[in-house]
């Protein structure tokens, strides 16, 4: 069957990956970081064309201080280490939220990482950081706002165009870890129609099979789009080619 096009992940279960292995908590956001390469390859494989995982909220800051720190570091170390395979492997590096509210050397990262990955890409791994869907809401209609957006003709579509993740299709699976049942803020737009699927497995150790498993969740399900059975074709097909 034919497998989502865009499937979203809410990561969760990184500190309590640690704490049941009484390790700190830096060990569990390592571990989670591997399994982002390991779920998108295997996503690559099954033929999703996009991944957007949700790597740091607006509420994080709220965390201790010394693990936003090292979540900042981990972002400078990792980015870096994985661009070269990614450009090699055709997937373009994209980052969603308020970058420009992050460390200047961490936003010259991520734009060089964007240029370095997306000639000639076939897929798309889109790390949501610093990302809150009513946020990313916010700054959309700002940005409508100073393009002199005509608000008395404003459509859904106009809006997707200022969204983070201008360019993308909608999500068609959200994906979230660790046993809990809420968007958490994530992609509150673009998940209008998405499927949802929780596991009990901690993120770190979300690997291919887990993958497939929520794949076969998803498609067992009928996706109705809010209309008839025999517009269901039509509206996903119009979706896709935008």
């Amino acid at each position: 069957m034919t497998p989502p096009v865009h499937i979203g992940i809410i990561m969760d279960g990184n500190n309590r990956w640690a704490r049941q292995r009484l390790l700190p908590r830096e060990a569990g956001h390592r571990a989670g970081v591997e399994s982002i390469r390991r779920v998108a390859e295997a996503c690559e494989t099954a033929g999703v064309r996009v991944l957007t995982v949700y790597g740091f909220s607006t509420e994080n800051w709220a965390r201790p201080s010394d693990e936003v720190a090292f979540l900042m570091q981990l972002f400078e170390e990792t980015i870096p280490r994985e661009v070269p395979e990614l450009a090699e492997r055709g997937i373009e590096l994209r980052f969603s939220g308020r970058i420009e509210e992050l460390s200047p050397s961490l936003q010259q990262l991520m734009r060089d990482a964007n240029l370095k990955t997306r000639d000639n890409a076939h897929a798309v791994l889109n790390i949501a950081v610093n990302y809150g869907g009513r946020s990313e809401i916010v700054d959309a209609i700002r940005a409508m706002a100073r393009a002199g957006a005509d608000l008395r003709t404003l459509d859904e579509a106009a809006v997707s165009d200022f969204l983070y993740t201008q360019g993308l299709p909608d999500p068609d699976l959200i994906i979230r870890t660790a046993g809990e049942m809420r968007l958490s803020n994530f992609l509150l737009w673009q998940s209008a129609y998405a499927e949802f699927y929780s596991t009990p497995t901690l993120w770190p150790d979300f690997g291919e099979a887990d993958l497939e498993q929520a794949l076969v969740a998803y498609q067992s399900r009928v996706r109705r789009f809010g209309a008839r059975p025999e517009e269901e074709v039509s509206h996903r097909a119009r979706q896709v080619n935008g």
